[in-house]
């Protein structure tokens, strides 16, 4: 049997790629490898707020597995919409790897940031966390690779940029200067270092042979992170976090919604059993939209 993958062409998304292509050769099943250029490729220099945020990183692939153009899809969980098109699956989920945003921080700039110090980063949850501990930051935009972005820090046009350390560790790169962000205060992403594979829904062979790389755990707290975020409804310009641990027979998560200036931060958190991953993240959304999360993600204050 040989499969087609889709990805983006960047050297991430190529890595992550790999991971899924090397599991699959193990197995005896024959790979091919298709760059597909996404329209959040194209649009590199817009702020991701301004164009229909992480969901474009993932139309054109989508549309080449509807299409029959590839057999399967790898992206970044995060990217993926909470509502997949019809006629698409998530087959497979591989073991996450570290889910922890990382400040890295510009060679020559104390570790404890200096008053108005520059950092880089597009994302609105990512700003929001760092000026809800440090209002007096300035956070810039900075779009681009991972490469490209560290590049630019170096350069001097920042003191620090937030980073995921997923995305560090899947390219073998170790900034000198980095410092790892505690995930129950700096609440990561939904999703952030899990890789979602795509199948066709109706593509019994490939979703057989997909699914035989399924972690059992990594599935349990893409679920409930997911859940989460589907029950919320929230748009691409709402700043919301979600973080599933598993604890034994347990799980826990942590939930957040935020207004885009920073000035009001909803957290909880709720535990119970990881049987019930999917119903825990919708009652985590209902707990903080029963405080007024709604508001914030509609653009209140």
């Amino acid at each position: 049997m040989k499969l087609r993958l889709g990805t983006r062409g960047s050297p991430l998304a190529l890595a992550q790629c790999g991971v899924v292509a090397r599991a699959l050769g193990a197995l005896g099943v024959e790979t091919e490898v298709i760059a597909i250029r996404t329209s959040g490729d194209r649009l590199s220099h817009v702020a991701l707020g301004e164009f229909g945020g992480k969901a474009l990183f993932v139309k054109e692939i989508e549309e080449a597995l509807l299409g029959g153009q590839v057999d399967a899809g790898v992206h970044s969980l995060k990217d993926l919409p909470a509502e997949l098109p019809a006629g698409l699956c998530l087959a497979a989920f591989p073991r996450r790897e570290d889910p922890r945003d990382v400040l890295v921080i510009r060679s020559g700039v104390p570790s404890e940031l200096p008053e108005r110090a520059i950092v880089g980063t597009s994302s609105l949850r990512r700003r929001v966390l760092l000026l809800a501990d440090r209002p007096d930051l300035r956070v810039e935009p900075i779009r681009g690779n991972v490469e490209t972005r560290l590049a630019r820090l170096e350069r001097g046009g920042y003191d620090a940029i937030v980073i995921a350390r997923a995305g560090l560790l899947r390219l073998g790169l170790t900034p000198p200067h980095a410092v790892i962000l505690g995930a129950e205060e700096f609440v990561p992403a939904v999703g952030q270092g899990i890789l979602g594979v795509q199948a066709r829904a109706a593509d019994g062979p490939a979703r057989e042979v997909l699914g035989r790389l399924d972690d059992t755990p990594t599935r349990t707290v893409a679920e409930a992170e997911r859940a989460f975020l589907q029950r919320l409804d929230a748009s691409c310009h709402a700043p919301v976090a979600g973080h599933a641990r598993l604890d034994g027979l347990g799980l826990s998560l942590t939930g957040l919604v935020a207004s885009a200036d920073a000035r009001t931060v909803l957290r909880a958190s709720i535990s119970g059993l990881a049987t019930s991953a999917e119903a825990l993240g919708q009652k985590l959304a209902d707990e903080l939209l029963a405080r007024g999360a709604r508001r914030l993600l509609d653009g209140g204050a």
